[in-house]
């Protein structure tokens, strides 16, 4: 009926049942209005009329559908020498470009790489003579109308324009109308076939329950003569997890939806094509159009969302003749929908059975053997599996590239992916000494020299973590066994050493002293600032009054058993300063007794206290968590102003500080300048310490104290000190320690 109209060159809107040949209906006309070299040998053709550019366009929705439509027409044209050229999204555009160059007669594609190409101008649709939309009703949806105008926007304005599909509503025909002049509408249907649906293909509805349905499905696909079966779903992820079910429960299945690559997606329609597997899930995207012979079963496992779907989903079973088998499965949340859809067709099925896997009707009706289970048996697995159809390697492009696309799943093997080796790094490490003074980095480039064989033994071995440990005052645990370890030490060489400390400070200009910008989150180096000049002489006129502390300190400290220091904590430092002040008194040169310091006074001078005892011994790093001494030269007028009756050599020192200016302190840091201010007070206050009565002493304390009480000049009594008092005066009384 539509080869006469459509051979005049009018426009045709043709609709028919599925399977009754719709594809060449329009495929024999296009095909014969397009001019080929063969009509300008038989002289029905003129050679100027030949072209390299696309003489006939069809317009289809679904990737599947287009290589079917492209396959149908090759072979049809196949005795005039045809082109034609399948053009669609997921393949590479270069071979489609290059055979575009070549030149195409008819082309076959889907809307979106039309566009592209056309975009690009790689496609030209001016010579387009013939325009066919299959499929209508689908095309001209509201997801692809706005595409299929721009296309005929595109195409001349004098062409033959036809419209295919099995279902034409009403409000399709009247958009069609708008894009074609007089339309002949035919409908084709056979005299004893009444209804939308074919009558070769039996239907069967079943209410089943959700959880029931993998069951039931499984079951079903069991009976006596069943060929091919398709299995629609309404998603995509529950496609993809029923044919993962499937194939659990030994069925040779395969997946077809949007979530798949179109390299996954062909190559689970030629494995269907070729009997390599017998189920194939798949969503609304393979309802349309898609010709396999051999489809006996076709289940609907989710209810369709209309009429149109459900006519297109069963219609792939019952083609050309032969007979199929259609099963819905409704839900109850369904219900509603299926009556819609049963009201539209005139089904007569609307209250369908409530049905199980179990239930004895679904055994009878669909010629289930009896005790049938949900796995089928190994003896019958007989299908080689989607794994023995290979993947064709398309040069996809965009996100959904792989095999398994964007979250789809497919059961072909991954591509084994090539290790790359990489040659071992060494680790950077950053060492970092307790006083702040040093921060080395190993490099973590080795050196032709380092690339050894014991070397590389050792980059092997895990390297054990560096353990960090913090002594009493912020010294090392090295500094403080070498302080435990010494024998009794020269006090003139812990003069001299104090003396050229001091005069190393007092040499160093203010340009060479600029200390270097250190980076953030290290501790601070102790290195020396520039200091009095006067420091040098306080230090000489004390050498005396050390050189008695210091015997007397070592002696005790000998005899008394060591102990380790509790970590972080003044109570040990206090204990033992207080035997070091009583240590003091019996020097023949200490005074008596000595001003009551103010806290201000104590602020100023712990910082000095603490310094000259770091240079008369072991040098021990001010504990870090004390408080923060005030450099103040004020206050160190003040504290040197007794001492000048019995040490008049000072009095110029003491001048000369008080004229010194003061330099600012940085906040939150420790000065360099504050270590040589501590140097002066410590000297004065070692000379003029008073005697300490034993507080929260320790066992290593006590047996100190006890040695000193045993020497007869040693006083009874000591002034009460305040908690401000020993917080100042706590780094001054570590170093005494020390020695």
């Amino acid at each position: 009926m539509t080869l006469p109209v459509a051979l005049s060159g009018s426009d045709v809107i043709g609709q028919a049942k599925t399977g009754t040949g719709k594809t060449l209906g329009f495929g024999l006309p296009l095909l014969e209005r397009v001019t080929v070299p063969a009509d300008v040998e038989a002289g029905r053709a003129q050679p100027e009329q030949l072209t390299d550019a696309p003489q006939a366009l069809v317009v289809v929705p679904t990737r599947e559908l287009c290589t079917q439509v492209t396959n149908d027409l090759l072979t049809a044209g196949k005795v005039r020498n045809v082109r034609v050229l399948a053009i669609y999204g997921g393949r590479a555009y270069e071979p489609q470009v290059e055979a575009l160059k070549k030149g195409v007669d008819v082309i076959v594609g889907t809307p979106g790489r039309l566009l592209d190409l056309a975009g690009q101008k790689k496609l030209n649709l001016k010579h387009i003579k013939a325009l066919v939309l299959d499929e209508a009703d689908e095309m001209l949806d509201l997801g692809f109308l706005p595409d299929v105008e721009k296309i005929m926007n595109m195409l001349p304005a004098r062409r033959q324009t036809m419209l295919f599909s099995a279902t034409m509503p009403g409000a399709v025909i009247g958009l069609a109308r708008r894009y074609m002049s007089q339309p002949t509408h035919i409908r084709a249907t056979a005299p004893d076939d009444e209804g939308a649906t074919v009558r070769n293909t039996a239907q069967f509805i079943y209410r089943a329950h959700n959880m029931d349905k993998p069951e039931l499905v499984a079951r079903i696909l069991q009976a006596d003569g069943r060929g091919l079966a398709m299995v629609f779903c309404r998603t995509k992820r529950t496609a993809a997890d029923l044919a993962d079910q499937l194939q659990q429960r030994g069925f040779a299945s395969g997946a077809v939806h949007g979530d798949l690559g179109q390299g996954a997606r062909e190559q689970a329609l030629r494995a269907f094509r070729n009997g390599k597997v017998d189920v194939l899930v798949c969503t609304d995207v393979a309802a349309r159009g898609i010709d396999v012979e051999g489809v006996t079963h076709v289940i609907n496992y989710q209810s369709p969302e209309d009429e149109k779907t459900y006519l297109h989903r069963i219609g792939r079973t019952g083609r050309a003749g032969a007979k199929g088998i259609a099963i819905t499965l409704v839900d109850w949340d369904d219900i509603p929908r299926w009556q819609l859809i049963n009201k539209a067709l005139d089904l007569g099925f609307g209250n369908p059975p409530e049905t199980y896997s179990t239930s004895p009707h679904l055994f009878e009706e669909l010629n289930i053997p009896a005790g049938t289970k949900g796995v089928l048996p190994r003896s019958e697995r007989t299908r080689a599996g989607l794994a023995a159809e290979e993947v064709e390697d398309l040069g996809e492009t965009g996100g959904r590239g792989g095999p398994r696309g964007r979250g789809g799943r497919s059961s072909a093997p991954a591509p084994v992916e090539r290790e790359r080796e990489r040659p071992a790094r060494t680790p950077r490490r950053r060492r970092r000494t307790r006083n702040g003074a040093a921060l080395e980095e190993t490099s973590t480039t080795p050196t032709p020299q380092a690339t050894t064989e014991p070397a590389a033994a050792e980059a092997t071995e895990p390297r054990t973590p560096r353990r960090r440990r913090r002594t009493r005052a912020g010294g090392t645990e090295e500094t403080v066994a070498a302080a435990a370890t010494v024998s009794e030490p020269s006090v003139s060489e812990t003069a001299q050493t104090a003396v050229d400390t001091a005069e190393g400070v007092v040499e160093a200009t203010p340009e060479d002293a600029v200390a270097k910008q250190r980076r953030r989150r290290t501790r601070k180096t102790a290195e020396a600032a520039p200091a009095p000049v006067e420091t040098v002489a306080v230090v000489a006129e004390s050498a005396p009054v050390v050189e008695a502390v210091t015997e007397a300190v070592v002696e005790a400290v000998a005899e008394a058993p060591a102990k380790p220091v509790r970590r972080r904590t003044r109570k040990a430092a206090e204990a033992v300063v207080d035997t070091a002040e009583g240590v003091a008194e019996a020097a023949p040169e200490a005074p008596a007794t000595k001003p009551r310091r103010t806290r201000a006074k104590a602020t100023a001078e712990a910082p000095a206290e603490a310094a000259v005892d770091s240079a008369e011994a072991t040098a021990k790093p001010v504990r870090r968590r004390t408080r923060k001494a005030v450099a103040d030269p004020v206050a160190t007028v003040e504290a040197v102003a007794p001492v000048e009756a019995e040490i008049p050599a000072q009095t110029a020192a003491v001048e000369a500080v008080a004229e010194a200016p003061a330099k600012p302190v940085r906040r939150r840091t420790r000065k360099v300048a504050e270590a040589a201010e501590v140097a002066v007070d410590t000297a004065e206050g070692v000379a003029e310490a008073p005697v300490a009565k034993p507080r929260r002493t320790r066992k290593a304390a006590v047996a100190v104290v006890d040695a000193v009480e045993a020497a007869p000049e040693a006083p009874a009594t000591k002034p009460r000190r305040t908690r401000a008092k020993a917080t100042a005066e706590a780094p001054a009384e570590a170093a005494v320690d020390s020695a």
